[in-house]
């Protein structure tokens, strides 16, 4: 559970910094970023989830 509790502190931080350039210097390039890793972030928490859920029903 460790992992994956540093993983998501990775992906949101990874998520931070990249809206942060974005706003810094206005490239489209580090919001395109922000948005992919925000998007696998939210999927991969739902399948965390999905499987703790699982966990606990079986």
């Amino acid at each position: 559970m460790l992992i994956f509790r540093w993983l998501a502190i990775l992906c949101a931080l990874g998520v931070i910094v990249s809206f942060a350039l974005y706003v810094g210097t206005g490239q489209e390039r580090f919001k395109r970023f922000g948005l992919v890793v925000l998007k696998w972030a939210v999927l991969a928490g739902l399948g965390f989830f999905a499987v703790l859920i699982l966990e606990r029903i079986a």
